[in-house]
Parts: C-alpha cells; structure tokens; sequence
C-alpha cells in the first residue's frame, strides 16, 4: 500500500516527500501480521522502536548539535501521519511519539549539561522515558496534582502516584510533574509545578500495568513512586516553574495526535475501499451499493477536512504564533474523523470486520485513544468557547 504523497495541506518540497518515503520504507518492514502479534502477546514492539532510532527518526525535532534533524513540528508531523497510516497505526506511534514532545522542556529550559547528557540519548534510543502527568484523583486538573518533590538540602525527595503512564513498562527515564510547594501556599494554581527528568529505580518506584481495551503492545500504567531522592540536577528549569513548561507541550503533541489520528483514518478507509472492491454479494461488488459508498466518501471528506487543520496548526507553530485554537481543533477533527472511518471500515467488512485477521477491528479499538487522550473533546469545546468566541467560563 502505497502513500508516500504528501497530503493536500502541505506544502510540498523535496525534504518533505523525502521524509514522508523514507518513513514509509521503514513502516512497510513491520506488516499487519506483526502488529497483530504484538496486539495479541502484549509485547513492546523493540524492532520498530530499533528500526526508526537507526533510522534516525527519534531525534527529528531534536537539536542538530546533539545529533537531531533540528525540523520543525511540521515534519515530524508528517512523519508520524506516514507511521500512523502504516500496519502499526496508532500502537506504532505511541511506541515513538514522546521523543517528538516530551523532551521539549528539556530542550528549551535544561541546561546546556543536561541537554548534553540526556538528547543524545533518547536519540538513539538508548534512554526510553515515560511522561509523568495525569493522577488517579485529578484527572485534567493538573493543578490539584498532589506528587509531591520535597526539598532535601541539594537533593528532594519525590513521593506520588501516576495514572495512564504509557511506556512505564519498558522506559528507565520519567519526565516527572511535581509539586514543591502546595497549592494552599501558591497566589496562582499554576504556580508551585516543577518538572524532574529521573530514573525509574524499582526500589522506589512500582509500576502496574493496565488492562485495557486497545494498543495493548505499547503498555499504559498505574505507577507509584515512595521516597525517590533525585538530584538537584535532575531539576528541568526552575523550582516552580513547571506549569508554564508544561504548557510549552501541549500544543506540538495535540498537532503529533491529530496528525496520527488521520493516518489512521486513512488506513482504516483504504482498507475499507479495497474490501468493497473485491467483495461481493448477491452476484455484484459491495462497493456497488450506496448504503456502503456514501459513509465511506463522507469519511473521506472529514479526514481531509481535519487534516487541513493539522497543517494549519502545524505552520502557525513552526511560525512561533499562537495556535492554541487551531492545535485543539485539529485535535477535535481527526479524532472524531479517524474514529469513524475506522468504525465504518469495520461495518464495510461486515462480520469479517470483527475478526483479527482482517485487522480493522484493531484499527478501531486503538483509535479510541484520541477521542479520549490527552484532553477530552468536551474540554476542548469549553477552550474554544472560552478563548475564541467569547463565553464566560463553565466550569
């Protein structure tokens, strides 16, 4: 299958398209079959991480002094599009996609030791690391998060739980969110967040994994961590200060998110639309039948659609401009695109679409993650609300 074109939104040069090959002929060496396996045995695809470190994907937003592209959210947006519309779909990107915004704290506010000491390393894959953000009793409110890092002399001692911790399993690093100072002592709730970059030492840190409904080769867990001492050097900018870089994430991993999510979609739809064209029933092709073309043409409109909004959102970063609305509704757009092409895709292919072997059924159950993650559809409605159009806040 072949879609090394670069979607209609972007603008086209030759770095571009050789980006988009390249990734592709990485992806087309992991097939269907061997995403299926890895669903099946809850096994980390280490070959496909491998293969794209070799590759040198892993550092595409990285800074060049330290072995990176240096590109912009743009291309590697491209290139997670071209790994979420190959066999991995979405379990293929989350293998991949916290080196594309998760070190970003590090990159802009580490010092020039750290920077030195811990990007080259998750270039070459070397260092895997998890995001430690969402709690058990805070949900999106991370301001309440209660994880907290008290200061010990020149070292703190970290103690908390994690909720959805995607790659805890198989990671030795966390990008850790804390509190150093509670929030009853803050003027703003922002305030009193600070980011560590520490070790995953089993000593202090247990890790359960969950149980759950897709994506089951990339692990999601429960983690809780009693009297971690990190150094003051694992600190990332200053005490206090981790809100505020938090913030500096959010919009490049909901443009990554949207970009996935649409290479998915479009996946799903390609396999739908070939099925269609070979199948038939009552001596006559599938496709024939507009009760199955019309939703799979409306499927194809609304990925385009969204993905319009993904570049957008994409360029007005790489500009430095505020792209909160467009990042948020690109988000919105693909998850609910790609969601229901992939639940269309399944229904095309009938009771076929619910076995394993045809792969659809996998497609649709990993796609959940971006209608969910890593903010509700609800919540970014109230954004929108709130930020573009002018309402009073309802919450």
């Amino acid at each position: 299958m072949s879609y090394s074109s670069l979607p209609s939104g972007v603008e086209k040069t030759p770095a571009r398209e050789q980006i988009v090959a390249s990734v592709q002929t990485v992806c087309d060496r992991f097939d269907d079959d061997f995403w299926l396996e890895k669903d099946q045995k809850k096994e980390f695809p280490f070959e496909f991480h491998r293969a794209m470190s070799e590759s040198g994907w892993l550092g595409i937003t990285m800074p060049v002094e330290f072995g990176g592209a240096g590109l912009g959210v743009t291309e590697a947006a491209l290139m997670m599009h071209t790994v979420g519309r190959s066999a991995g779909a979405f379990a293929a990107c989350s293998s991949i996609h916290i080196n594309l915004f998760g070190p970003h704290a590090i990159i802009k506010y580490g010092t020039p030791e750290q920077k030195s000491k811990w990007i080259p390393r998750l270039i070459t894959g070397e260092d895997k690391v998890a995001f430690g953000v969402t709690e058990p009793d805070v949900g999106l409110d991370t301001t309440r998060i209660k994880t907290r890092a008290v200061r010990r002399g020149s070292h703190y001692e970290i103690s908390g739980s994690k909720v959805w911790m995607s790659t805890a399993q198989i990671a030795n690093k966390i990008l850790l969110v804390t509190r150093t100072s509670p929030i009853e002592d803050c003027a703003k709730g922002t305030d009193g967040i600070t980011l560590f970059y520490v070790d995953i030492d089993p000593k202090y840190v247990e890790v359960r994994e969950i149980d759950k409904m897709g994506r089951a080769a990339v692990d999601s867990n429960l983690v809780f961590i009693d009297g971690l001492v990190v150094s003051e050097s694992d600190r990332v900018g200053e005490e206090g200060d981790g809100f505020r870089m938090l913030l500096d994430t959010l919009n490049p991993e909901r443009i990554l998110i949207a970009a996935e999510a649409i290479g998915v979609g479009r996946r799903a739809l390609d396999k739908a639309v070939n099925y269609a064209n070979e199948r038939e029933v009552f001596g006559r092709l599938i496709g024939q039948n507009q009760a199955i073309q019309h939703p799979l043409a409306e499927s194809w409109m609304a990925l385009e659609a969204a993905d319009l909004m993904v570049w957008r959102a994409a360029g007005l970063y790489d500009d430095e401009e505020p792209c909160g609305a467009e990042a948020n509704a690109a988000k919105f757009l693909a998850a609910d695109a790609a969601y229901e092409a992939c639940d269309r895709a399944v229904r095309t292919h009938g009771g076929f679409g619910y076995a394993k072997e045809y792969h659809v059924e996998r497609y649709l159950r990993e796609i959940m993650i971006p209608r969910i993650a890593p903010v509700s559809r609800e919540l970014i409605m109230c954004y929108i609300a709130e930020r573009v159009l002018g309402l009073p806040r309802s919450y």
